[in-house]
């Protein structure tokens, strides 16, 4: 006898769905203006180094990194790593993301507090990360076997759950810190005439494309945690 999880289907395949749509969009928006040169003929090396400046952040190296749209900030060793089609590159998106891992590295010389909540939560999120689907797949297998709702299965799925709570808090405490890094980017960009209007837009449309990602990878993850807490419900 099969037993069939509607659960999955109501709770996730939409969030796939969307999920997926939005790294199209990601990769199409970057792809449209990866191709577009600024009329600065600025890099991205060079936008990330100007975000930094105009901010007053002086001690953030900014090394190349192989690959596409593998670029990112890593606070603890304040390096700035650009990719291939970033770093040398003087292209309208190119500048939009550096400058975006620029603004993560303002918001560590600030103390910009999502961020800072953010770094502190980040080594529970791992844990639960790594050892809360094994509680939770443990959880199901002995409180399925069992007659009665008390069993040492629930407290390990109850367990498992909670540690990917943990995981869940910071996919959304990422997004107030994505959505600044741009909201930084964009500022400076416009500010200092780093690109021309219509160049702004591109660069625009290719940080929000980006930032969709981050939502729906919230929305996932949100998802999954009330569809998980279903199940235990029904199991009691």
């Amino acid at each position: 006898m099969f037993y069939f999880d509607y659960t999955y289907i109501i709770f996730m395949i939409p969030c796939i769905i969307i999920t997926l749509i939005c790294q199209v969009r990601v990769k199409t928006a970057f792809s449209k203006y990866g191709k577009v040169p600024n009329s600065r003929g600025m890099t991205g090396a060079q936008a990330a180094e100007y975000v930094l400046r105009q901010n007053g952040v002086t001690n953030v190296r900014i090394e190349h990194v192989q690959g596409s749209l593998t670029d990112h900030y890593d606070p603890r060793t304040n390096v700035i790593r650009l990719s291939d089609t970033v770093y040398n590159v003087n292209s309208v998106a190119a500048v939009g993301v550096a400058a975006h891992e620029a603004g993560h590295a303002v918001q560590t010389a600030k103390n910009y507090l999502p961020n800072k909540l953010r770094g502190a939560i980040l080594p529970v999120a791992r844990i639960g990360s790594s050892i809360s689907w094994i509680l939770i797949i443990l959880g199901f297998m002995f409180a399925y076997r069992s007659s009665t709702p008390n069993s040492v299965g629930l407290y390990l799925l109850y367990a498992g759950i909670i540690l990917f709570s943990a995981s869940v808090l910071f996919t959304v405490i990422t997004l107030p810190v994505e959505f600044d890094a741009s909201r930084r980017a964009l500022k400076c960009i416009r500010e200092n005439n780093l690109l021309r209007e219509d160049e702004y837009k591109g660069a625009k449309s290719v940080l929000t494309a980006a930032a969709m990602t981050y939502v729906a990878s919230a929305l996932v993850a949100i998802m999954q945690l009330l569809r998980l807490l279903l199940l235990a419900r029904r199991r009691n």
